[in-house]
Order: C-alpha cells, then sequence, then structure tokens
C-alpha cells in the first residue's frame, strides 16, 4: 500500500541532494505551546537546515484576532511569505524541529489555504535530519523579497459560527488531534481558562497516531493512517474537519488524510482555544 498523494512528503536523502537546487525554499516552522519552556525562534537560530528561513506562525498570521495564530489576509500572506525569498513558482518544503506536528503541518496547510499547492513537508523533520548527521546551520538567511500572490480557499477553513451549525446539522465529521485526556475532559490544557471535554459528535484521533516517535517522528505507513482512521470511526468518504488546541496539531491530521488521497479536509482555525473559552459553545466529556 502506497501514501494516495505521496508527493506531499519528501525525504531527508531528496532534500540533502537538493538543498541549493533552483527554486526550492525551506521553511522551518518550529513553535512550542505556551506551557513549554524552550523559544522557537532561538531554536531556529541556534540550529537549522542550511538556508532555511523561519516561518513563524505567530507573525505569518492575523494581528488583530485575540486568538493564537490565527490565519492572515492574502495582503498579509503574500507581503510575509515574500519577505522571506518565496515566490509563486517555487517548490516549498516546511519542517519543524518536533517532526512536522509542532507546526510543519501548519505552515504546508497554510500554503495550501492561500493557493500554494507546491509544498511538501519534511519526513521526520529536523529530528530526523539530525538522526542522520547531517549539516546545520546557525547562519540567518537574509533573502531577496519575491512577489507573492496569495488567494485564499475559504473551503479549507472553519469558523466559528460554521462548527456551532454543524454541531446542529451533523453534516462534517469531526476529528480531534488533541490527547484522550485533553479530548476526554480528564487532563488538564496548557493554555489558562480553557474548559474541558470536546466538541460534541467529534471523534478523537491524537495526532501521535499518524507520526512514529520512535523512528525520529516520520509519518507513519498508509496501513497504520488507515488503521487509525478506521478505528477512530471517521469515514474517508464523508466531508472532515480536524480541530486540536490551537490549529497546530490539526494541521497534521489534514496532512495524513491527504496522503491518504482526501484533498478538502478542513481545519477549525481557532479550535478549542477559541471553542473552549467561551461560555456559550457546547461541550462534551
Amino acid at each position: 500500500m502506497e501514501y494516495v498523494l505521496g508527493d506531499a512528503l519528501v525525504e531527508t536523502e531528496w532534500l540533502a541532494d537538493n538543498l541549493d537546487a533552483p527554486g526550492v525554499k525551506i521553511c522551518d516552522a518550529t513553535f512550542y505551546l505556551p506551557s513549554d519552556e524552550r523559544v522557537a525562534a532561538e531554536q531556529y537560530a541556534a540550529q537549522h537546515i542550511p538556508g532555511a528561513v523561519y516561518f513563524n506562525v505567530d507573525d505569518i498570521c492575523d494581528p488583530d484576532s485575540p486568538l493564537p495564530h490565527m490565519l492572515p489576509s492574502n495582503d498579509i500572506f503574500s507581503e510575509k511569505i515574500g519577505a522571506l525569498g518565496v515566490g509563486n513558482d517555487d517548490n516549498v518544503i516546511v519542517y519543524d524541529a518536533n517532526g512536522g506536528g509542532m507546526a510543519a503541518a501548519r505552515a504546508w496547510w497554510t500554503f495550501r489555504v492561500f493557493g500554494h499547492s507546491n509544498v511538501a513537508l519534511l519526513n521526520g523533520g529536523l529530528p530526523k535530519w539530525l538522526a542522520e548527521g547531517r549539516a546545520v546551520s546557525s547562519e540567518i538567511p537574509s533573502p531577496e523579497a519575491q512577489p507573492f500572490k496569495a488567494e485564499k480557499n475559504s473551503a479549507l477553513v472553519r469558523s466559528l459560527d460554521q462548527m456551532l451549525a454543524n454541531v446542529d446539522s451533523a453534516a462534517e465529521q469531526v476529528a480531534d488531534a488533541r490527547g484522550r485526556g485533553r479530548f476526554e475532559g480528564t487532563a488538564p490544557e496548557p493554555r489558562e481558562g480553557m474548559r474541558s471535554g470536546h466538541i460534541p459528535g467529534s471523534r478523537n484521533l491524537p495526532y501521535d497516531q499518524f507520526m512514529d516517535a520512535e523512528r525520529n517522528f516520520v509519518m507513519r505507513s498508509p496501513e497504520d493512517l488507515a488503521a487509525a482512521i478506521t478505528a477512530a470511526g471517521v469515514d474517508m468518504e464523508k466531508p472532515l474537519i480536524t480541530s486540536c488546541g490551537s490549529g497546530v496539531t490539526a494541521s497534521l491530521l489534514a496532512f495524513g488524510f491527504y496522503l491518504m488521497g482526501k484533498e478538502d479536509v478542513a481545519v477549525y482555525d481557532g479550535s478549542w482555544t477559541e471553542w473552549g473559552a467561551r461560555d456559550d459553545t457546547p461541550i462534551e466529556t
């Protein structure tokens, strides 16, 4: 069994051979939860794949939203990505220091939302790259700005109002990427002020079921992905939304579903940070 859309996943061997290839642009999208003492920008500055620019999810976002790293406007995304030296014709490779779930998949999904389909995730990310003894750099690139035109595809995004309507209609399945404790309301949320539980009717599919931590966070096999999807009670033939804490690991689920051939998965951008902080949203435990 093979991934249906396997071109979205590139191997470290390929990237090592194409670091200087024309049109290949590398983005380090490392991100850490607020409860983590590490600083993502410092991690990037200390060591990154040579030539990689820093895709900061907390900067390439809506500056007016009180929620973390919500999607920006077309103009903001165009400006920020162009400033990183990325153009519409470039082949973008994204990775992070955690293998993909924090938040390379978020960067991959964001590029797709804004109309850039020529984007792939580095399998295993920085952990696999380092385990293989490959070169890293602390030199911060200064790329020449490139023109980039973004065109948002709203079909890949869900808002609070759409999620509330879906609770009543159940027209779309919701897969929650958080761990089982957070999903069931038995474990605390990493952000203060959040209620515990999950969106009514959603299914729990922790994102680590799509990645193999014991093998440097590479994506699991198509067979393993299919088994995890089935065990979670998700039907690949029906419309699907992914959710998580703040829209980051939900993107890893969307990526896994994409590998399996489901291209139209939407991500609830506000996710539990929005849903769990309100007192007018229904919750199940």
